[in-house]
């Protein structure tokens, strides 16, 4: 499928959340909404580096009047409900959000809220968010016809090194499980929120049928892209090497292309309903794995994640 940003329709009176936004394919994700005229609220845990990034795109694109800096940390869940909370005292509806934040391979590191780093800013903290801002989306997708409210969930063919199993549920810091599989764990459960999602809110689910509501889910992998998630990688001389190879041989993406995925699942025009609830592959290049783990593919893993994850935010206190 052939699909290019400058397609994206007018998106006047649209509001969407990007979740680290200020560089990478966040960056441009933002960019490009804003510039075809949604009001984007750019997430940042800096809010200097948010504020520049804003500064940034305007100057880039004259046409992206309205973006909005939403400080928040991913790694300190009170911040993720207290951007949920402001960004719902704001506005009447959403269109649109973008979990697009993420590191990959970070040494182990328990957050403030006792999960592992990885586990809780890929996957915790993106389930916390949207779950704040789902009853919003809901009643803005009531009013509208079918694909207006979307939600889209970056994962990554990383999702291939999950452990055995998919999620430990027993212990899911995985403290000497190694930088990769935490790594997948997290992205794994991307893919299966995704699934979720779909199946509570998307076409054909109870929600949709009953009127309360229909939002186009979907999850992405952006495919081998120049950005700086790679930094964070300190541990593996076999990743640098490959790195090393790819830049070489130039079969990485630019950042802006690497946020065409995410724009197309977004607010494209031509995403159609047998879109929803995937792992797109639709801008696959040379070198990407194309394909889902069999746990990715487990609807009964699914759905014991959704279960454990609810029962752990609610007694922490996260979501009502």
């Amino acid at each position: 499928m052939t699909f290019h940003p400058d397609t994206l329709p007018d998106l006047k009176g649209k509001v969407f959340i990007v979740t680290g936004g200020n560089s990478g394919i966040g960056y441009h994700t933002v960019a490009h909404l804003a510039a075809h005229g949604a009001h984007v609220y750019l997430c940042a845990r800096s809010p200097e580096k948010g504020k520049a990034a804003i500064a940034s795109i305007k100057k880039t694109h004259p046409s992206a009047h309205k973006i909005n800096l939403l400080q928040v940390d991913l790694k300190d869940l009170a911040s993720v409900v207290a951007a949920a909370q402001r960004f719902l005292a704001l506005e009447p509806a959403m269109h649109g959000l973008v979990n697009n934040a993420g590191i990959m391979a970070t040494p182990f590191e328990l957050t403030k809220d006792g999960h592992e780093a990885q586990w809780q800013t890929n996957y915790l903290a993106h389930w916390v968010l949207t779950e704040r801002l789902l009853p919003l989306m809901l009643r803005t997708a009531k009013t509208l016809p079918a694909g207006s409210v979307r939600i889209v969930n970056l994962t990554s063919s990383g999702h291939l090194g999950a452990p055995k199993g998919g999620i430990n549920f027993e212990d899911t810091s995985l403290k000497d499980g190694g930088i990769w599989p935490r790594y997948g764990q997290s992205k794994l459960a991307n893919v299966l929120h995704t699934k979720t999602l779909h199946r509570k809110y998307g076409p054909g689910s109870p929600s949709a049928r009953n009127g309360q509501g229909e939002i186009w889910v979907s999850c992405v992998h952006p495919g081998i892209v120049e950005t700086n998630l790679a930094t964070t990688v300190k541990e593996s001389a076999v990743f640098t090497t490959v790195q090393a190879a790819i830049r070489m041989l130039r079969m990485a993406s630019s950042a802006d292309k690497g946020s065409w995925t995410s724009l197309f699942c977004a607010a494209g025009p031509e995403m159609k309903v047998e879109d929803c609830g995937g792992y797109h592959e639709i801008f696959r290049r040379w070198g990407e794995l194309k394909w889902l783990s069999g746990d990715a593919k487990d609807g009964a893993l699914a759905e014991r994640l959704e279960a454990w994850t609810e029962e752990v935010m609610r007694k922490e206190g996260w979501v009502e």
